[in-house]
């Protein structure tokens, strides 16, 4: 095999093709309009053949190693090969959900110095709406899905692209500190910061399948966008680089998720928090343990259903923590406590501290943050923002900017992000074991529960609202709902309003999108309803 640096992703698959071509490494799927899974797969061959061909359609728009376009499709396989292209032809990726629209499109596309967009076409109305904002935008290839007939705009199309002659390009990212791609945060105070990625990061992060639990024979599953670093790296990166046949979904679907990993008999699928509870929310049914999945790899699983969800579904928790910037804690299946984050690695120094970045006691709640275990600084660079990257890792930590303790034993446990705490009557409410009950009313399809400032207009209480999908709209019994809810929670913790909404907001990664409930949220409106409390004598 020819010597190649893998940390640089189109190495790795020219190793890949010369060692395993065909080899089916990744299937993906979706569901049609008559809720039928319908897949297709790709083999290293096959990815790397279509990657040369968008890294030659790359070169003919005249992209520069160095500059950068946009992503803006689903998980679909040329989401993958455009990867793979970029890194053939040294340039810079920039993965954006295809939901985004308007200003925040024309933000992301201008702000990371997009030079033109591979593009879906059901994003392409969202995109062509604000294109002639970008001048800079020079170029778009569509990708046709069928989705929606889009009238032509003068896209170029990808499909006879893919079906042109493969040609023999070299590999042109030398550099593994280089950037590989502009991965944005999600953005919740504001305009969403682009992290300039290296390729040593992903390449470094997707050598910790082994680490994480994954063998030689498991079938890795993912319904996170590949927008997001976590999909990236655990399963389609791991994957990749172990030779395992993951299946990925076009997006996230919590109602046919079992029906996916039974007919590919996955063994392993990751969730972040927010997607936990919308499993957990589905009815149960009587097949639910019934499955090929022997443990989940969890980002966030809610202390207040862990153990329901495991006996529910007959799974493992493989707990973890960390962000797109760096920082990592595991709880590996067996090993630490119900609830906890884990711990960090050999690699890494985690700490807790408080205001005045004095390390708190065991057990006292702080600031999560990491450095090399040889006490040097992680590494992050914000993309044309020095003043944002100097304060993520202020006086040599990496910040996370959660909160949460370490107990006497040393397993880090999650709080909340900072400055987003429940605190109600004085005490610190946990949203978490609010949303399971909820989630276990037959009445609900989907729960988020966050807080609005108290009516009392106590300075930093907040009233909680318990956002909820229900599961037939037109037979909704509030009585009903808040009853269950006094039943299975203490007083303090019964949502003091009810907000109904078609769907909870999320971003790419499926976490909920606090900000836009908040803006939806109005207790006047026939969509809320006020908690009343019952009379002492009922």
């Amino acid at each position: 095999m020819t010597s190649r640096n893998e940390l640089i992703l189109a190495n790795l698959i020219a190793n890949k093709v010369e060692s395993d071509a065909n080899l089916d490494v990744l299937t993906f799927v979706h569901i049609d309009n008559d809720r039928q899974i319908v897949s297709e797969t790709r083999t290293y061959q096959q990815l790397w053949d279509n990657a040369q061909c968008i890294a030659s359609c790359l070169n003919a728009q005249g992209l520069k190693p160095g500059q950068s376009f946009g992503l803006l499709m689903k998980n679909h396989p040329e989401f993958v090969e455009a990867m793979i292209a970029a890194s053939i032809t040294g340039t810079v990726f920039v993965p954006i959900d295809p939901r985004t629209q308007g200003h925040m499109l024309k933000y992301m596309l201008e702000f990371s110095e997009c030079q033109g967009v591979i593009c879906a076409d059901y994003a392409l109305d969202n995109l062509y709406a604000v294109k002639a904002q970008l001048p800079e935008i020079s170029w778009v290839i569509q990708l046709n899905t069928g989705i929606q007939l889009v009238a032509n705009k003068g896209a170029i199309s990808l499909a006879p692209i893919l079906q042109a002659p493969v040609p023999d390009l070299p590999i042109l990212s030398i550099d593994p500190d280089a950037p590989m791609q502009m991965l944005y945060t999600s953005g919740t105070t504001g305009n969403p910061k682009a992290i300039l990625s290296p390729h040593r990061r992903f390449g470094d992060a997707i050598n910790l399948g082994a680490f994480l639990g994954l063998q030689q024979g498991d079938r890795p599953y993912s319904g996170l966008s590949l927008t997001h670093a976590n999909a990236q790296i655990i399963t389609l990166g791991c994957s990749l680089k172990m030779g395992l046949r993951a299946v990925i979904s076009r997006s996230f679907t919590k109602s046919k998720l079992w029906d996916i990993t039974r007919e590919f008999d996955c063994t392993v699928f990751n969730l972040l928090g927010g997607m936990t509870t919308a499993v957990y929310s589905e009815a149960n049914k009587p097949n639910d343990n019934d499955n090929p999945v022997r443990y989940v790899i969890s980002a966030g699983m809610p202390k207040a259903i862990w153990s329901d969800f495991k006996q529910r579904f007959n799974v493992e928790i493989f707990e973890f923590y960390g962000a797109a910037e760096g920082g990592l804690t595991i709880n590996p299946m067996g090993r630490g406590p119900v609830g906890s984050i884990g711990m960090a690695p050999p690699t890494l120094e985690v700490r807790i501290v408080d205001q005045d970045d004095i390390q708190c006691p065991r057990g006292i709640a702080g600031e999560i943050v990491f450095r090399h275990s040889d006490g040097s600084t992680p590494h992050v660079e914000y993309f044309k923002n020095k003043a944002a990257t100097s304060k993520k890792v202020h006086s040599g930590w990496l910040r996370m900017g959660d909160i949460g303790h370490m107990d006497q034993e040393g397993w880090l446990f999650f709080h909340y992000r900072k400055g987003g705490g429940l605190r109600r009557n004085g005490d610190f409410v946990n949203p978490a074991s609010i949303e399971k009950v909820v989630a276990e009313n037959p009445q609900v399809s989907d729960v988020y529960v966050y807080g609005v400032p108290a009516a009392s207009g106590a300075p930093g209480e907040k009233d909680i609202v318990a956002a909820i999908v229900t599961s037939n709209p037109n037979d909704f019994d509030t009585a009903l709902f808040y009853a269950k809810c006094r039943e299975n929670l203490e007083a303090n913790s019964v949502p003091s309003y009810i907000q109904i909404v078609d769907e909870i907001p999320k971003t790419a990664s499926e976490k909920p999108q606090e900000r836009f409930l908040i803006e939806l949220f109005d207790n006047q409106s026939e969509r809320v309803f006020s908690y009343q409390k019952p009379a002492k004598n009922s």
